[in-house]
């Protein structure tokens, strides 16, 4: 059992927009413990709008046979800045205007996000991260800090991520944000702006996030039909699950976040960037996955010098990182060679 955590750090941080928080605060949790030398820290990623939590979203990853078991090893994930489950977001307290940011809350990158861990990193012992591991927007932080600290990580675990948003994936983002500022609430400053917004903004993307078979096979009606249809239901019911448990102000801030990612940015190519990494690292797609298509996956795994590459078959698209936790686990146990193991600090 673990409880949320806070980490609050009081000095000025640059972000990479020239805008400077004059500080900012991480929620995270932690799984398992330390051992002696710091050596056993797998460090865990979430997506857009998980939380740090991992058990929450990925527990069976985590089971009994699972080769990242806590009982072996420190697990951390760091809630995302610009998110709502307690690291500073649009929610958060701007010190100079002593109200909310709401919409003035500034653009925190992928880049900046990790310069944030890494100060925490720091703060909490950790010389080096046995296992960086995250799927979509998850491998994207993973991604990115192993190319700004080449020597971090002994083992990298990218799961449908890739080095730089597609084009497919921003207009995908853009036409959800577009969603949530066609809500005639959104311009208020409160916390329910953009709520029937952001609604229609996650029915959008669970049409990226799976694919036509998948829709075909479970939301098909068995009869003809003239409305309320199955699978209209389905993604009005998605849409309102996450209106009901994140804000339209975080969905905005993070996948302009996600927008924004290039790991070449500042490097004469993405391939250069890639090359930085010495991390024995497997990479991984998903065959169905429309909106981080295999190509994505296949451009890492050459560019990263210790990379394998990995498919998993899966009919649930890009969700299927998140489902087919047992494929995954046999994937780590290759990676990790599961023979080498740590003993708890006593």
């Amino acid at each position: 059992m673990s409880v949320i955590q806070y980490f609050n750090h009081q000095k000025p941080f640059k972000l990479e927009s020239g805008v400077v928080l004059p500080g900012f605060s991480l929620a995270y949790h932690t799984y398992g413990n330390m051992n002696r030398d710091a050596s056993n820290v797998v460090w865990v990623f979430h997506a857009l709008t998980a939380n740090s939590n991992m058990l929450d979203w990925w527990q069976s990853l985590f089971a009994d046979d699972s080769p990242i078991h806590p009982d072996e090893y420190f697990l951390i994930c760091v809630n995302m800045p610009g998110s709502c489950y307690g690291s500073t977001g649009p929610l958060s307290i701007n010190p100079e205007s002593t109200q909310p940011w709401y919409h003035s809350f500034p653009l925190i990158t992928i880049q900046d996000m990790v310069g944030m861990y890494e100060i925490l990193r720091l703060s909490l012992g950790i010389e080096q991260i046995y296992l960086g591991v995250g799927g979509s927007m998850g491998g994207m932080q993973a991604l990115q800090w192993a190319v700004l600290q080449p020597q971090l990580f002994q083992h990298l675990y990218l799961i449908a991520t890739n080095a730089q948003h597609s084009a497919w994936g921003i207009a995908f983002n853009a036409a959800q944000r577009m969603a949530i500022e066609a809500d005639s609430s959104w311009k208020e400053a409160n916390e329910l702006a953009g709520y029937k917004g952001l609604r229609t903004a996650r029915a959008i993307a669970m049409i990226s996030y799976r694919n036509y078979h998948p829709f075909k096979e479970s939301q098909s009606d068995k009869v003809a039909k003239y409305t309320d249809f199955k699978a209209e239901s389905y993604i009005k019911y998605q849409g309102e699950k996450l209106a009901q448990r994140f804000n339209a102000f975080s969905y905005v801030a993070l996948s302009r976040s996600m927008d924004a990612h290039h790991v070449g940015r500042g490097y004469a190519s993405t391939m250069e960037a890639l090359a930085r990494i010495r991390s024995k690292t497997m990479v991984t797609g998903i065959e169905s996955d429309i909106l981080f298509p295999v190509e994505e996956q296949l451009q890492l795994a050459h560019g990263i010098k210790q990379a394998t590459f990995k498919l998993i078959d899966s009919p649930f698209g890009h969700d299927g990182f998140l489902i087919e936790t047992e494929q995954l686990k046999e994937q780590l146990k290759e990676l990790l060679n599961t023979q080498n193991k740590f003993a708890l600090a006593t």
